[in-house]
């Protein structure tokens, strides 16, 4: 038991990391890929788009595909179609078999995601749960910054097929390890499928995911953006009116009755607009407004992935000293103070002061990622995990998309107002002001939650009876294993 719960959240971990680093990786290998298949890096960023299409449209159907043929089984195969559209990648001579393969790729990571958190939600016992997290969010953070000079690096010294075929030995890996450690846990309900109602979520999700990552990128004119976008919202309202009237929605929005839940969706959102636009930021002005080479760029911007690293260790035991709704409202203003102070960077600024505060912002950054990524189930029943996840994981997809979105309309808003038409230094400022605003905000929503919300996962409720009880630091340490136990034999119980 002791060791499914700490190889598990690594397994779910590699899948992660593999899709994060993935999504990323192809950016600055963007040029050599589109010159060797002869078209032109602009007609290639469909690659990107394309990949964040497929996530959103299948994202809302992997609850229901996990209930009906089992997480494990489905997360193996989830890996397996990743790695088939990897090949595809690699393989690929033109601009059409690229983007089918990179949708191919986007579908494996639909089901990756919500289904490798719910193997974890289902396989590990709660009191162990936010260790477990702290080793999720590792990789979400990591992959993000360690891609593009990987693939720099690749594209450089090797070949950029490579990007894609290393992708292989560690999707093998994956699917091994969750085949031999990973009990084959089933829903007892099967619900039927919501057709319907995935159709129209598919629809304003993609709309809306799609519309954002393009008005990052400067594909298209804002007009068929905003259409974008707007034709999602009006998919997505159809779609509320819709889930109100059937038992089995696709995305379960009564979910967010739960304060805990509701309070990780929602501030969880404007905490990760904010977060979600610092990799697109911080490469820029290292690159445009400081001269770094991407390679170098990207050495420096590690840093948050070293405090994030560093975080997992800590993780359960500051939770459970603070509990989560003292924790996450303090620790989001902080770790947007961080995230603010990027502004104040300068061309003259020691690049040993902007590590610096990128490794403690990014210890702060991943603690509240785990906190919000764990506190999201402290509420939820187990037949509700499937449907909850799901909803997480559109949650977090539209964020990140979101944030880019508006990091990148921020900077051009800088520019048309200095009259401005090149990109410099200065004209990143206002955008790190604006987001980190926008992440500070999210206290606001966990501060709603209860005084005691998951104290059953922090264990911070068993600690508190055993001190009001005056019994010292031995019977709080008994508390705490009584609870384990307790977590531990409601599992055995569902296993059977």
């Amino acid at each position: 038991m002791v060791d499914k719960q700490r190889i598990i959240p690594l397994i779910v971990a590699t899948a992660l990391f593999m899709e994060n680093m993935d999504s990323t990786v192809i950016a600055t290998s963007l040029p050599a890929i589109a010159a060797d298949i002869g078209t032109s890096p602009l007609t290639l960023k469909l690659a990107i788009t394309s990949y964040l299409l497929s996530l959103a449209v299948f994202i809302p159907a992997s609850g229901w595909t996990a209930d009906r043929f089992g997480a494990r089984m489905v997360f193996a195969i989830a890996v397996g179609v990743f790695m088939v559209g990897s090949v595809g990648c690699a393989l690929s001579t033109s601009v059409t078999d690229f983007v089918f393969a990179r949708i191919l790729q986007g579908m494996g990571g639909a089901m990756m995601t919500p289904v490798g958190r719910l193997v974890l939600l289902r396989s590990v016992d709660k009191s162990a749960l936010v260790n477990a997290m702290a080793w999720v969010t590792v990789p979400a953070l990591i992959g993000p910054v360690i891609g593009p000079p990987l693939g720099g690096f690749i594209t450089t010294y090797a070949t950029w097929h490579w990007i894609f075929l290393i992708n292989i030995p560690i999707g093998l890996l994956g699917i091994f390890m969750a085949l031999k450690f990973i009990d084959p846990i089933k829903s007892d309900e099967r619900e039927p499928f919501d057709l319907y109602g995935m159709v129209l979520a598919g629809l304003g999700l993609a709309g809306i995911a799609f519309g954002l990552s393009v008005a990052g990128l400067n594909l298209l004119p804002w007009s068929i953006v905003a259409a974008l976008v707007a034709g999602g919202a009006i998919s997505m309202t159809l779609y509320v009116i819709h889930a109100r009237r059937t038992g089995s929605p696709v995305l379960d929005f009564s979910l967010l009755n739960l304060p805990t839940l509701r309070a990780a969706v929602l501030g969880g959102f404007l905490f990760r607009l904010g977060i979600g636009a610092l990799p697109f930021l911080l490469p820029l002005l290292m690159q445009i407004g400081f001269g770094l080479s991407p390679f170098h760029s990207g050495l420096v911007t590690f840093g948050s992935s070293l405090g994030a690293m560093g975080m997992k260790t800590l993780a359960a035991r500051i939770i459970r000293t603070f509990g989560f709704r003292n924790l996450m409202t303090v620790n989001a203003i902080i770790s947007a103070f961080f995230l603010g102070v990027c502004a104040l960077f300068t061309v003259t600024t020691p690049l040993l002061i902007i590590l610096v505060i990128l490794v403690v912002g990014g210890f702060f950054r991943s603690l509240e990622f785990t906190a919000i990524n764990t506190v999201a189930y402290a509420d939820v029943e187990s037949a509700q995990m499937s449907r909850a996840t799901t909803l997480v994981s559109v949650n977090q997809q539209l964020a990140v998309s979101a944030g880019v979105a508006v990091g990148a309309a921020s900077v051009e808003t800088t520019m048309w107002l200095s009259h401005v038409s090149e990109l410099n230094a200065t004209v990143f400022m206002p955008a790190f002001v604006v987001v980190a605003l926008t992440s500070a905000a999210s206290s606001w929503f966990f501060w709603q939650m209860p005084a005691d919300a998951g104290h059953e996962i922090s264990g911070r409720k068993a600690v508190e009876i055993a001190s009001r009880k005056g019994a010292g630091k031995g019977a709080a340490q008994a508390a705490v294993k009584a609870a384990t136990e307790d977590t531990q034999d409601v599992r055995d119980q569902r296993l059977g």
